[in-house]
Formats: structure tokens, C-alpha cells, sequence
């Protein structure tokens, strides 16, 4: 009956004489006596104690009996487990017992802390642990009490009718609940229990939880209620209360793992809404049920073994979580293998442990070749396993056999062969195949091929194919036919990655592979190749350097005669005899030469023979040219300026010279002026400055006028015997300013002109700009002249083209509209001058003076047009290079009509009796225009 009447938490009831703990667990605690699990053996102990025992004892002592006891266990013994209490006035010791430290431990109200357990690698549980006050009992309570054994069967009676009696009453502060008497005025709070309500209740809803009553609700009215999370605050109205009766109810099913505890406060007001009562606190814990199956992180694991493993061997883990209280059977999984496929070599190869969920092997017999994978059915169940009353769940576990190298590769024959042309490369010449069990591109899969014998000069190697794992032996240095006829190898074949523990190599692992070599014609070569020789330049025509000679490498089979030819010769300076390959010169061989590199002259020939197909080979014959004097110095710079005035430690030039030829023939150099001409000694002077400079300046105290001199040297190579030449250099002789730099003037002078060049210079400048002036007068002159001369003709007998300006369209002639008689020549110019704008007709002559012309004094009258023009054409004939001044007409103006005649008139098919014979008398100017219209019958 004591079991049946356990609740979810514990409530201790202190009695100061003889300190005696209840702990009330929970009814799951020792149903089964499963697998340790580390923590608190409950969430929640509430503790009721004497005002007494406050000071320097143990609230819970008792060790003898594990149900009185704050429990706690980390599966490890508890040897490093340390408790801590968020509140500073209470201590908790290994065994479970908590102490009230000093007078500052004060329960004058209910006081809750958090106690915590530290273990070892950073493991942390925590419970709650309310404490609170009540009064020892009376004398009289302890006269009335039966025997110790009476007590106890009353206890349970009473605990059992409790269990079976209406939801309890909860009195407000101030009062308590007394089963005989009724209820009697304390001086203390009392502790209220938690009230336990079991998720997903099936109602009938509202269920009543409890009742609160106010000792004071016979005096005035009062009205109740309850506020916190689930009542006033989401989720509201999970939780509400009867104002009047005090009726706290549930509203409807509740859920542990949406929700596992509730905190809320009860109030008593009354009806001006005075507080009448002070608040109490109602712990609402939410009992667990098995409503959730365990669930599986994965549906599908993926595991491996390698092949071979011994019996325990870790493969996976797997593991489920139940949503219920993990601290009850209903939270608490366990799992099972269901299925194993295939059954090969036995169906129960794996097994697993039922709490954490790891497989491991159980029997040897592990061959990926023969089974590569393994699917396994897990199942996790809770309720610690137990499958008739556990919900439970499934999911796969896949676990691949890896591979391991238990099988060594097998040749597929004692023996390859193959054959290779001589003189080849990169020429796979035998094949070899091989077998191996392993996984397939792998390094267990994989081949190395090795030669260990047959092969001491290493012209072959042997490269895997990464398709099929074949061995090609592949030629890589040339084999000679006449050095060796066939090779006999030893190839022993592995992988690459080692051989397992216990796994012995396969005599097929070894086989010999035979090559036999193909003769070919082969090209003579050169046994010297490239062949030096030494030769001075200068070598005539016709000298014989060398033999340059090759061999034929097929001298086992064939017999065969080679022939020379020349392949490159740049400059053409060599011959090669077609059958013994003597090398002669064409010609003189130069040093100097620019197909000559640091001293050498290369040349190419060939070498053929007469095989079948003809094979041809190439020799480079390299001369080295030893030099001799053949080249004069030439002087360094061609130019260069000194000034005409300075010091002469410091004035002159730095010369030097070139010389193709290499030492000992070039320098140092001896530089030195001629004798002729005197001059150049007398103004001039050279220095010598080292082996191969010197300096070129003018003698102390000898000016020079500015201008550009040219001073002969000559230089000296130290050859045997030197060759001399005679340079000149250009000196350019300026004066110079303070810094050594030629002026502007001296820039000039030292250009090659000097005093004389620079006066004639300026004097032909002067000259042209006369001219310009003199052409300029002269053209305004003739201007002025077009303006004042007379009128030639009558403007009726004037046959000249009329240049007219045409600013709009008209109607022709008829519409051209002017004066006539604004083409003679007025007495004066001043009207015209000041007329405005219009047509006009001015003679001029030139402003400048004209010197071959008389000056006519008289100008005639416009009347006498004869004499005008006669006098003009002698003026004319006489110069004719003289412009017709008569010929310029200036049109400004045109008129609203043509008193002129149609210029259609003048046609060829004129039959007018208009006579030009007159123009023959007009002098040269006219008598192309004579011979156009005079002439009469000869036309």
C-alpha cells in the first residue's frame, strides 16, 4: 500500500525529536532494477523542517535507508562529484545531506534553490529543493500516538485515503488544515506540495486540481484567482479558478514534452479588490506517459568494417531519442538487431549494445570479395526495452566491408615476349596482364612493375595502364641491334600498397619477358660531332682544314658508302670532298666577319648512305679563327666642340679608337698629328691620357676664330707590325660662358660658318626684305595706276569679256540694267571714290616705280581713244613682261538692264562684215586673237 500511495515528487516532514526524513519518490524509481544512469533520483524534493534544527544540523541525514535520502549518483562511485546550492545559507555534502549555516539561514519564508553536481569531464545534473517551516508537534499529539508499528499502518491508511479522497484544500497564509479540529489559527505559512496532473487526460475537462480557501471567507466575501503561465499568460487559460469557491480546474489536456511544469499564484481579494490574503505559489508538474516512440536521428547509417576483423570490433553507432522523461521507463530506449542480409557467412555477424546503440562484430568470417556490404535492421524501443508495453522504432544500418590487400596480383603468364625496331623511344614492346581480387582501383588493386634483372643499362621501364591495370613495357633508350640482339628481363609485379598481416606473395607474381631487337638502317654519324679545329684568318683560297669524316653503325649486316654534301656554310668560305669528306676553303676566311661568333665560324655537312631506304646524319665543324693584324684603328668621336678660350689644362677633347681586331693587334693606341699641314701642329696638340685615350686641344695662348676646323690624326695599333690611319675629326671651335658651354653666337659659329659667312648672311637677309618691301610699293602702285588710267575704247567696240557678279537670278541680259558710261575713265577719281557701291571700270597702274616705262605726263582725253591705245601698245611692245593693266575689271554693280548686244553674234557662222584685220596692228599680245578673226578669205 506504502508504493501505491508514492507520488511523482517528495515531501520531508522534520520532527525536531527525532529528526525523522519522508521522501516520497516516484513509483517507476525501483520497478526494475535497470542500468545505471547518472543523475538526481528526482527533479523536485520538497523538505518541511523545525525552526530547531535550523543551526549546525543536517536537514537530511538519514543514510540507512536510500529512500530518505537527497540522492544522487554519477555512475562513477561519486568520488569527484561536487555540489553547489545557488543559495549562499545552505550546504549539501556527498551523501546527500543539507545544512543550515549560521543565523543567517532564515525560513520565515519557504526558500527554493537550485542544487547542482559537477562531475567529472564537465558532466552537470541539476534538481530543485524547496525548504519550508512547521511547528513540532504537541505533547499532547505525542500522548495520543500508538506504538511505533500502530503508527505506521495508520500512516498508510491514511495516505491511501487521502489517494482516494477529493482534491485536497489549500489554505492561505496563516492557516492550516487540522483533520479533528478544524481549521486553527497558526502563525506560519504553509508549503504547498506540488500538484501532479498526467498529460493527455481524457478529461471529463475542467477537472478540478484543488480547492483555496481564506480562513477569513466566514467574515467577509472573497474572490480568488490565479495568474502566471496557463493562466493569465500564453498559454492562457490552460489553469482557471472558481473567484467564488475557489475551484482551481484544468482546462484541458496537457502535454509533458510541449510543456513539464507550471508555476502560478493563487490571490485573495476582497470585493473593493484588497488584498486580503498574501500570495501563494502552486507548482503544477505535468506526470509523463508514454506517449512518444523513440526516433531516429537517421534513417539510413552508413557504416564500415574492414574485411578480416576479429570478433568486437567497433563497425557504427546508432541512436534514438525518445521525447518522454528520459529519468522513467518511458524515456528510456533500448535497441535490438531485427534483420541481417545476406546470412552470409552466418546470419548474426554483428550485434549491438542494447543502451548505447554501438555494433561491433561478433564472428570472424569477413571477405569483401565474397560480401561487400551488409544491411542491417535496427530497432530501439522504449520502456527499457520491454516490447509489450514499449513503443519502438526502426531504421537501417548499411556496413560496408572495406577492402583490405589479403590477395597479391597474379601474372597471367610465365613468360611475355615482344620485339622493338633499333633506335626507337617511347615504344611499348610486350603487354602484360595481370589479375587481382581486390577492389579495383585501389591502392590494394594497383600494380607495380619492377625489372630486376635481364636490363643492367635501363632501356626499358615498365608503365601501368590505369584502365586495366596491364603492365606495358615500354622502350626508353634507344637499343642498339649491333650491341645487342634481344634481352631476356625478369618482371615481378605487387601493389601499392603493402600486403596484409599474414598475406604471403604468389610465385605468379614473377615472369620473364623476352625483346628481341630489329636491325634497321641507321644513319652514318660523326664520330666528332661538333669537330674543332684552330685557323688564322686570312686563309687563302683553296687551303685544306680537315678531314671530316663519319661511320657507318650498320657494319654487321650491311656494307654500305657513304657521301658528304655541304648543308650550311653562311658566308660560303668551305668545300667538302663528296667522297673522303676534306673540308676546303673557297675563301679567305675573315675574323671580322659578321657570320663569325666570339672567334668562330660554323658549318654544317651531311653524311649519307646508300641504303635502303637512305639514311642521312649531320656533323657541325666549328673553326676557330685566330686573329691577326689585318684592321687599322679608326678614330673615336668623328665630332666633337672645344672652346676658343680656356684653360688649357681642362680644354680639349678625349679621343680614342676602334679596332676590329682583338688584342694583341688593337691597343694601346699611339695618337699623333701630322706634319703637313704645318698648321695643324702649330694650333693644335694631343696628349696622351692612357693606353687608349688621349687628348686633342689647341696650344696655350693660340686663338682660333669660331667655326668648325678639321684636324687629321693619325692612330697606331699595337700590332706586328702596327697599322696606321689617318682620321679626322671635326673640332668645332665656339666661344663658351662661364660654365664651358658654348653661347647662342658660338652655337652658331660652330655650325661651320664663320665672321665672313655670318656678315654675308645677314646682308642677303637684308637684301630679300628689301624686295619684299620694293614688290610690296610696287603692287600697291599698280593698283593705284588701274584706277586712274583712261578708257581704251568706245564701250560699244569693246569685245572683252564682262565679268559680272551675279548675286540673284534674273532674266539675262535684258535684265542687267547700268551705265555705260562708268566704264570710261573720269577726269578725276574723287566721285568715284566716294560713290557708293556699284558698277565701275578702274585702270591702274603699280604704286611701285617702274623704271622701264616713261612717265606720261599728259593723260589723253578720253575722246581721243586712238592715240591712247597706240601709245600703250608701244609701251607694251617694248616690255613683255609688262601686265596688261587695260585687262582688270572690277564689276560691283549690276544694273536692271543690257543696252549690250547678244554675244551670240560672235559664233563662227557670223556673216557680219566686222573686219579684225585691225588687230595685226595691235602688236604680239594680239595676234593669236588676229589669227582667230582676221585673215578674211584665208579662213
Amino acid at each position: 500500500m506504502d508504493e501505491e500511495m508514492q507520488t511523482e515528487d517528495c515531501t520531508v516532514v522534520c520532527e525536531p525529536a527525532h529528526l525523522q526524513h519522508i521522501i516520497r519518490r516516484n513509483n517507476g524509481e525501483h520497478a526494475s532494477k535497470g542500468p545505471c544512469r547518472a543523475g538526481f533520483s528526482q527533479s523536485f524534493y520538497s523538505v518541511l523542517i523545525s525552526r530547531d534544527v535550523l543551526q549546525d544540523l543536517a536537514i537530511v541525514k538519514d543514510t540507512t535507508v536510500s529512500s530518505q535520502k537527497v540522492k544522487f549518483d554519477d555512475c562513477m562511485g561519486n568520488e569527484a562529484v561536487d555540489f553547489q546550492s545557488s543559495d549562499p545559507f545552505f550546504s549539501v555534502q556527498a551523501d546527500g545531506s543539507i545544512f543550515a549555516k549560521g543565523q543567517g539561514a532564515s525560513l520565515e519564508e519557504p526558500v527554493q534553490f537550485k542544487l547542482t553536481a559537477r562531475g567529472p569531464h564537465a558532466h552537470v545534473w541539476e534538481t530543485v529543493v524547496q525548504l519550508a517551516l512547521i511547528d513540532p508537534p504537541s505533547p499532547q499529539q505525542n500522548e495520543n500516538e500508538v506504538t511505533k508499528e500502530e503508527g505506521k499502518v495508520a500512516e498508510r491508511k491514511e495516505r491511501k485515503e487521502a489517494f482516494q479522497a477529493p482534491p485536497p484544500v489549500i489554505m492561505f497564509s496563516g492557516s492550516r488544515l487540522n483533520s479533528s479540529k478544524g481549521l486553527r489559527r497558526q502563525k506560519r505559512d504553509w508549503v504547498i506540495p506540488p500538484i501532479n496532473v498526467a498529460e493527455n487526460s481524457r478529461g471529463p475537462f475542467p477537472q478540478m486540481l484543488v480547492s483555496i480557501r481564506s480562513d477569513q471567507d466566514q467574515d467577509i466575501s472573497i474572490r480568488y484567482s490565479i495568474t502566471g503561465v496557463g493562466a493569465d499568460q500564453p498559454p492562457n487559460e490552460v489553469f482557471n479558478i472558481d473567484p467564488v469557491l475557489g475551484k482551481m480546474f484544468v482546462t484541458k489536456p496537457l502535454d509533458r514534452e510541449h510543456r513539464s511544469s507550471y508555476h502560478l499564484r493563487a490571490h485573495a481579494v476582497d470585493m473593493n479588490g484588497n488584498q486580503v490574503e498574501n500570495p501563494i505559489d502552486l507548482y503544477i508538474f505535468v506526470i509523463d506517459m508514454n506517449d512518444n516512440r523513440p526516433e531516429f536521428k537517421n534513417q539510413v547509417y552508413n557504416g564500415s568494417v574492414d574485411e578480416g576483423s576479429k570478433p568486437g570490433t567497433p563497425v557504427m553507432h546508432v541512436s534514438a531519442f525518445d521525447a518522454d522523461d528520459n529519468t522513467t521507463a518511458n524515456g528510456m530506449v533500448r535497441y535490438r538487431i531485427l534483420s541481417q542480409m545476406p546470412h552470409s557467412p552466418i546470419p548474426n555477424m554483428f550485434t549491438i549494445n542494447s543502451e548505447t546503440g554501438d555494433i561491433v562484430t561478433v564472428a570472424p568470417g569477413l571477405d569483401r570479395e565474397k560480401v561487400s556490404q551488409y544491411t542491417i535492421i535496427v530497432q530501439a524501443t522504449d520502456m527499457e526495452g520491454n516490447l509489450n508495453f514499449g513503443l519502438s522504432n526502426t531504421a537501417t544500418a548499411i556496413i560496408t566491408v572495406t577492402d583490405i590487400n589479403d590477395n597479391p596480383p597474379m601474372l597471367t603468364s610465365r613468360t611475355f615476349s615482344g620485339e622493338v625496331p633499333e633506335n626507337r623511344v617511347d615504344v611499348v614492346v610486350a603487354n602484360l596482364t595481370v589479375i587481382d581480387a581486390d577492389q579495383q582501383h585501389s591502392p590494394n588493386w594497383n600494380a607495380v612493375y619492377r625489372i630486376i634483372s635481364g636490363d643492367p643499362s635501363g632501356h626499358f621501364t615498365i608503365r601501368t595502364d590505369p584502365v586495366s591495370n596491364d603492365g606495358m613495357v615500354t622502350v626508353v633508350k634507344p637499343v642498339d641491334f649491333e650491341m645487342n640482339r634481344a634481352f631476356m628481363l625478369t618482371v615481378v609485379v605487387s601493389n601499392q600498397a603493402h600486403l596484409a598481416s599474414g598475406i604471403q606473395s604468389s610465385l605468379q607474381s614473377t615472369a620473364g619477358v623476352t625483346i628481341s631487337v630489329q636491325d634497321v638502317n641507321e644513319p652514318p654519324y660523326f664520330p666528332t660531332n661538333p669537330k674543332h679545329i684552330r685557323f688564322e684568318e686570312g686563309v687563302p683560297a683553296g687551303t685544306s682544314l680537315t678531314t671530316f669524316s663519319a661511320s657507318d653503325p650498320d657494319r654487321l649486316q650491311m656494307q654500305q658508302t657513304i657521301r658528304y654534301s655541304k648543308l650550311n656554310d653562311p658566308a660560303d668560305w668551305l668545300s667538302i670532298n663528296r667522297t673522303n669528306g676534306q673540308i676546303i676553303t673557297t675563301a679567305m676566311l675573315d675574323r671580322e666577319s659578321i657570320y663569325v661568333k666570339n672567334n668562330i665560324y660554323e658549318a654544317t655537312f651531311l653524311a649519307t648512305d646508300n641504303g635502303s631506304p637512305a639514311a642521312s646524319g649531320t656533323g657541325t665543324l666549328q673553326i676557330y679563327l685566330i686573329d691577326i693584324n689585318d684592321n687599322s684603328p679608326a678614330l673615336i668621336p668623328k665630332e666633337s666642340q672645344i672652346c676658343e678660350r680656356m684653360n688649357r689644362n681642362v680644354n680639349g677633347v678625349n679621343i680614342t679608337a676602334a679596332d676590329a681586331d682583338t688584342d694583341p693587334n688593337a691597343g694601346p693606341f699611339v695618337f699623333e698629328l701630322p706634319n703637313f699641314p704645318t698648321s695643324i701642329r702649330r694650333n693644335w696638340t694631343i696628349s696622351r691620357i692612357s693606353g687608349d685615350y688621349a687628348r686633342l686641344g689647341l696650344r696655350y695662348q693660340v686663338y682660333l676664330e669660331p667655326g668648325v676646323y678639321e684636324v687629321p690624326v693619325i692612330v697606331s695599333d699595337s700590332g706586328n707590325p702596327p697599322l696606321s690611319n689617318r682620321s679626322v675629326i671635326k673640332v668645332k671651335v665656339c666661344p663658351c660662358d662661364e660654365n664651358g658651354d658654348c653661347t647662342t653666337l658660338g652655337a652658331v659659329a660652330a655650325a661651320g660658318l664663320g665672321t665672313g659667312a655670318i656678315i654675308s648672311i645677314l646682308i642677303c637677309i637684308i637684301i630679300l626684305l628689301s624686295m619684299v618691301l620694293l614688290f610690296v610699293v610696287w603692287i600697291k602702285r599698280r593698283e593705284k595706276e588701274r584706277q586712274t588710267k583712261q578708257l581704251l575704247i568706245d564701250p560699244e567696240d569693246d569685245v572683252r569679256d564682262n565679268i559680272l557678279k551675279y548675286d540673284e537670278e534674273g532674266g539675262g541680259e535684258e535684265d542687267q540694267d547700268y551705265d555705260l558710261s562708268q566704264l570710261q575713265q573720269p577726269d578725276s577719281l574723287e566721285h568715284i571714290m566716294s560713290k557708293p557701291p556699284g558698277v565701275r571700270r578702274v585702270d591702274e597702274r603699280p604704286i611701285i616705280p617702274e623704271s622701264q616705262y616713261p612717265i606720261r605726263a599728259v593723260v589723253p582725253h578720253p575722246g581721243d581713244i586712238g592715240d591712247f591705245i597706240h601709245e600703250g601698245l608701244r609701251a607694251a611692245d617694248n616690255d613683255p613682261t609688262a601686265p596688261p593693266y587695260d585687262s582688270l575689271l572690277v564689276f560691283d554693280y549690276e544694273g536692271s538692264g543690257s543696252t549690250a548686244g547678244s554675244v551670240s553674234s560672235l559664233n563662227s557662222s557670223s556673216t557680219g562684215d566686222q573686219d579684225y584685220d585691225y588687230l595685226n596692228d595691235w602688236g604680239p599680245r594680239f595676234k593669236k586673237l588676229a589669227d582667230m578673226y582676221g585673215g578674211g578669205d584665208d579662213d
